[in-house]
């Protein structure tokens, strides 16, 4: 059974994209075949797991994409299975994006079932993996519909400050309506806190709020992610944190965060 984990937050610049990449590289070193799908049309996790040179300086010549796939299934047109995907070096496939599927979020507003086209394209596929993980636009757009109408968890990242937190309300508010409305099997995967800086009262006070308003509602991952430069810089390696600084604290705490989201789902399934 392939699980389909949505990685949003309508906030940029909290860890998502990096969140989702580390995490989906995480879960393929533990043995799982995993699809990470690109649906920001910033393309950044498409950049940050580029190993082609050429592709990452010009993602923008991409010829096949999430947008190009998306149109293809409105129009119903046949796809193999290993249409558009890339092969990342460290045993993920990619469906990358970039600039054009900001011309699919306009073209969707004129068709059939627009929130479910996404997942159409999902079922389609799924059979070949265990986990895919999509990289959800820093926006509450129709895109992002498509992506919590197709998934079966949102895992949030919120970085531990009062405006990010804050924002939670909003985005909980829309993943209720879609859960009403589209998708009623959709489930907090958790909401992990992401550049956590232990050394600050602040991010301690912060963390220590989200868990009392959130925590008896939803998961909040016992791990946190580190506030870390390193982290940073493995965008413009096209590597996940495992390959770049294996032995540093962010890349202990994404093999820590891969270990819970794999308990959490071995006791679903135990539950089931």
């Amino acid at each position: 059974m392939c699980k389909v984990i949505a990685v949003v937050n309508q906030k940029g610049g909290v860890g998502k994209t990096t969140t989702c990449g580390n995490l989906g590289i995480g879960l393929a070193r533990c043995g799982k075949k995993v699809l990470l799908i690109d649906a920001d049309l910033q393309g950044d996790l498409t950049a940050s797991l580029t190993d082609n040179l050429y592709l990452y300086n010009n993602p923008d010549e991409i010829n096949h994409t999430l947008a190009t796939v998306m149109m293809n299934t409105i129009n119903e047109v046949e796809m193999d299975k290993d249409y558009a995907i890339l092969r990342h070096s460290e045993g993920v496939d990619v469906l990358p994006s970039n600039i054009d599927l900001s011309a699919m979020e306009i073209s969707l507003v004129n068709v059939m079932s627009r929130e479910l086209i996404l997942k159409r394209y999902i079922e389609s596929i799924k059979q070949h993996y265990d986990y895919i993980l999509i990289d959800g636009m820093p926006s509450l757009g129709m895109l992002t519909i498509n992506v919590l109408a197709c998934a079966d968890s949102v895992l949030i990242p919120v970085q531990a400050a009062y405006l990010p937190i804050k924002g939670l309300q909003q985005l909980m508010k829309t993943i209720g309506q879609v859960k009403r409305q589209l998708n009623p099997r959709l489930e907090i995967e958790g909401v992990l806190v992401t550049m956590f800086d232990r050394r600050t009262k602040n991010a301690r006070d912060i963390t220590e709020l989200l868990e009392e308003n959130y925590g008896t509602m939803l998961n909040v991952f016992v791990n946190k992610i580190p506030l870390s430069v390193r982290a940073a810089e493995t965008t413009a390696k096209g590597v996940s944190i495992f390959q770049y600084d294996p032995n540093g604290t962010v890349g202990q705490a994404y093999e820590a965060l891969t270990k819970e989201v794999l308990e959490d789902e071995s006791r679903n399934s135990e539950g089931d």
